[in-house]
């Protein structure tokens, strides 16, 4: 498999050493690429292979992010030459920098679907695109299965929640949902966490409050509003909520009212909530339609009432339909 039918050469190329090893750092094309490595699927006869299936979707989806043009930017993969690739530099005077003489493959350790979608995106453009690399000179099998295991198992990614947080200039409900986490006068400020994580009080994280702002802002006209407007719409819901469950608000050990399988429950049936406030005109909205109406709920959040077994989003939906009916009856 790691065999060439012809020498390729990588130029500009920058020779550098980490934790001991040799790797160099560059780029080729992809129509180049193709043919300078190769994969080792965990079943190859050698019992030295590591590499699962590859996942079509997740190429197909990589493929369609480069379509996105110049600001679809990426990672470089990473390569185990296994002393295949030899180094040569330009001149004495910067010996750390020249180009690569590829005898043979390089074998992928992380990247293969970046490379099977960039062979996709190649291939359906009729184009060609740069891959930057990393490339370690030569590893044992059993290093090259070692740092494999260690990239797709310690690494960890930034969460949704982060994630969620990151796009808020360019996704509306991220936006929302953040600005509910930050300003003083929402009632999640002080029960909610932007990066995920859940500490003593702060059990509701931007990725819960993500999903459920899409469950209360669901109706067309509703979400047709400017983002302002919906934020102020959402503001008002919760805090008519908080407000009319004020202890039970406070007390997340004894009361379920902020628990996640409530809040889903409520915002599902806060959507209709909002759409029986809006107006003839369908462009506005009572807002003091939607404290009456909530303030005609009368639940009992005790985690050891009748809903101390509700749980997942079924249970949501059924838990909103009761609500459903006692605020719009």
């Amino acid at each position: 498999m790691s065999t060439l039918p012809q020498q390729y050469v990588i130029e500009n190329v920058l020779q550098c050493k980490m934790r001991g090893r040799v790797a160099y750092q560059s780029y080729f094309s992809a129509s180049v690429g193709v043919n300078l490595i190769y994969v080792k699927p965990f079943d190859h006869p050698s019992g030295k292979g590591y590499q699962r299936p590859v996942d079509a979707k997740r190429c197909a989806d990589f493929a369609n992010y480069l379509s996105k043009g110049e600001e679809a930017l990426f990672t470089p993969i990473l390569l185990n030459a296994g002393a295949n690739w030899e180094f040569s530099s330009y001149d004495r005077q910067r010996p750390s920098y020249g180009r690569l003489l590829c005898k043979g493959r390089a074998s992928l350790m992380d990247g293969q679907h970046r490379v099977g979608g960039i062979e996709k995106y190649v291939r359906e453009t009729n184009s060609d695109i740069n891959i930057p690399f990393l490339a370690f000179h030569s590893l044992d099998e059993d290093e090259e299965i070692k740092l494999f295991d260690t990239i797709n198992t310690k690494a960890k990614g930034i969460g949704t929640s982060l994630s969620k947080f990151l796009r808020r200039d360019s996704d509306d409900i991220s936006w929302m949902a953040t600005e509910m986490m930050i300003r003083k006068e929402s009632p999640f400020n002080l029960i909610g966490s932007i990066i995920g994580k859940r500490t003593k009080g702060r059990h509701v994280t931007l990725q819960n409050l993500y999903r459920t702002l899409n469950y209360l802002l669901k109706n067309e006209s509703i979400n047709s509003l400017p983002k302002e407007e919906q934020l102020t719409l959402a503001l008002t819901y919760y805090n008519a909520l908080r407000d009319k469950f004020l202890y039970e608000w406070k007390d997340y050990k004894s009361y379920r009212v902020t628990h996640i399988v409530s809040i889903d429950a409520l915002s599902i049936a806060g959507s209709y909530v909002l759409a029986a406030a809006l107006k003839d005109n369908k462009k506005q909205v009572d807002v003091s339609a939607i404290i009456k109406y909530v303030n005609k709920l009368s639940v009992e959040w005790s985690t050891d009432g009748p809903l101390k077994y509700v749980k997942g989003l079924s249970g949501s939906k059924k838990l909103a339909d009761e609500l459903k009916d006692q605020m719009l009856s």
